[in-house]
């Protein structure tokens, strides 16, 4: 039998396979040179040593299916599943291949043909459909978790040993979750628009988040305040929602998308120069819903536009901002220490890795420890610590003999996955007594010179 009639026989046998052929973009999959360049940037492939677990294996993986020359089987759901999407692979390869586009492509098409068990369909409906795109919805939950956190609730739950029951990388997570809110930034800044100090540089859309405006409120109140002391007025529009990156990693593109469409009607609506992230999962995928909406005839244009305006909280500062003056506390051993850890879309999509080294540069009486291997990610990738916590786990721990090196009293993040992660490898290697992990932003508004 020719190639070419395997090919068909295979396609009509297998309808992901016939899926992955139409939507894979082949032109990047050929672009791939096999170079090896990305090798060493990939976490999965340093942990396994795995051709397969390597972005140059993954796109031969992609490209054989597409040439009809093998099945989508299990072994290659897995390791398309196994890959954290950091993109560090990407500002590595002299090709340019866009690997986050072809995962994306993949990813989508394995959804639309995986025949999940029913309490995972429930759980993903719920979670991808009905909480994360409604604020509502996502401030009642961060309402119901503070009452657990807040109350005898969450005593009584590891008194009786209900945790027990739960993963160990579950219970290790709920330890470090910080205090949850049913208030978010513009409730408890009580305006969605605030002014700028001083001078007006330029108007600010401020993109909230779903998880970040319910667990990490008070860094979406300290980037407003970070913004406006800056020189730029905030506004903060309330017909936002999520931004899609959840969803585009786990194949729900077309929710990706819809998501995509409201943020960009609501920030056109809100007439802003800038769109600013302070996540920067988020701002990924923010800069990128030009090529998300690229084939919609009625927002290509518009998205387009969204994208060129989007910006780190950090990149915006340093570019445009009037820099403020930190200064930091001395601790009793000396000046505080500082070390970061990359959000590998800030650095690897954002193009944005400089910018927070510089304001961390500017704290006035802290010193900065590169962190080695800080560009190589923690392990957390959206949900990836949830449903890979043993490449999880064994990334982190990897990552957390650098951070022991630095000898540092705060380990700085720009994303809040990056910064649970962080928290967590604390906790599990003993840290907790010298070390905390903060948001950025967090760190500077601390440091401010009042």
């Amino acid at each position: 039998m020719s190639v070419t009639a395997k090919s068909l026989a295979s396609d009509k046998r297998n309808p992901l396979a016939e899926h992955l052929k139409l939507s894979l973009n082949y032109d990047e999959l050929t672009n791939c040179m096999r170079c090896g360049f990305c090798q060493p940037a990939c976490p999965t492939f340093n942990e396994t040593g795995l051709e397969a677990a390597s972005p140059r294996g993954r796109i031969a993986l992609m490209k054989a299916v597409a040439d009809g020359l093998m099945d989508p089987d299990e072994s290659f759901k897995a390791q398309l599943d196994l890959c954290l999407g950091c993109r560090a692979c990407e500002p590595v390869c002299p090709s340019d291949v866009k690997y986050g586009q072809l995962l994306e492509q993949a990813r989508e098409a394995i959804e639309t043909h995986t025949e999940r068990r029913l309490w995972v369909k429930l759980l993903r409906r719920l979670t991808f459909r009905h909480l994360f795109p409604h604020p509502k919805r996502m401030r009642l939950l961060g309402g119901l978790i503070a009452l657990y956190q807040r109350t005898g609730l969450r005593s009584l739950v590891c008194m009786t040993g209900l945790l027990k029951w739960f993963p160990e990388h579950m219970r290790q997570m709920e330890a470090i979750l910080p205090d949850a809110s049913s208030k978010g930034v513009i409730k408890q800044l009580g305006a969605s628009v605030y002014p700028a100090k001083g001078a007006k540089i330029a108007r600010v859309g401020m993109f909230r988040g779903c998880i970040m405006d319910v667990l990490f409120t008070g860094t979406n109140v300290n980037t407003v305040k970070l913004l406006s002391e800056s020189g730029f007025e905030v506004v903060i529009p309330d017909t936002q929602t999520c931004c899609g990156a959840l969803h585009a990693h786990s194949g729900e593109m077309e929710q990706a998308r819809a998501l995509a469409k409201k943020n960009v009607r609501a920030f056109q609506d809100a007439q802003v120069d800038y769109i600013v992230s302070n996540a920067g999962g988020c701002g990924a995928l923010l800069i990128e819903y030009d090529h998300l909406l690229h084939g919609d005839a009625e927002f290509a244009e518009a998205a387009a536009a969204f994208a060129a305006k989007v910006k780190d909280v950090s990149q915006l500062i340093v570019e445009r901002g009037n820099m403020p003056d930190f200064s930091a506390s001395r601790t009793t051993s000396g000046p505080l220490k500082i070390t970061y850890q990359d959000s590998c879309h800030l650095r690897n999509v954002m193009k944005s890795g400089a910018a927070p080294r510089k304001l961390m540069s500017r704290v006035e009486g802290a010193s900065f420890v590169e962190l080695e291997q800080s560009d190589r990610c923690c392990g957390s990738a959206g949900i990836y610590n949830l449903v890979q916590p043993e490449m999880s786990t064994q990334i982190l721990d990897h990552k957390m003999d650098h951070v022991k090196r630095t000898d540092c009293h705060v380990l700085v993040t720009s994303n809040p996955g990056c910064l649970l992660q962080m928290k967590l490898g604390i906790e599990r290697h003993g840290l907790s007594r010298q070390m905390q992990a903060v948001h950025i932003v967090d760190l500077l508004c601390d440091t401010l010179k009042k």
